[in-house]
């Protein structure tokens, strides 16, 4: 496994429940068991927090962690593309994610497509939060 993605899940201070939230999602990967619950605050189209809380792999944690970290202060329409642009990135080396999201290009990555699945739920939980 990569140090870089427990690094990067290391990073839990989203790791919490929004009392105040505007969306809320859970989720679970049919797969490996994964679960993920999502709370938002979105305002004017702008997500403003994210907490979250999940029973996953260090894959899964690491991609919700950087996700609740880069996801506050980005429109709806800003956050669809990315997580459209990142279901690419498996399928498609051409692929890119825009400037403000490049950091999860350590993630979204070849090397770790057998654990797809995990990357992927948190962006997924945060859509069905959003009901986009």
């Amino acid at each position: 496994m990569d140090l870089k993605i427990l690094e990067i899940a290391s990073h839990t201070d989203n790791n919490k429940v929004l009392e105040n939230s505007t969306h809320h999602s859970k989720n679970k990967n049919p797969i490996c068991g994964d679960e993920m619950e999502i709370t938002l605050v979105v305002k004017d189209d702008i997500v403003k927090d994210m907490g979250y809380q999940c029973k996953s792999c260090v894959y899964c944690q690491a991609s919700v962690s950087l996700l609740s970290r880069k996801i506050k202060d980005k429109k709806i329409n800003e956050v669809k593309a990315f997580i459209e642009d990142a279901e690419k990135t498996f399928i498609d080396v051409k692929s890119s994610l825009d400037q403000n999201w490049k950091d999860f290009l350590e993630l979204f990555d070849k090397k770790n497509i057998s654990r797809k699945e995990c990357l992927l739920l948190p962006l997924r939980t945060v859509l069905k939060a959003l009901k986009i």
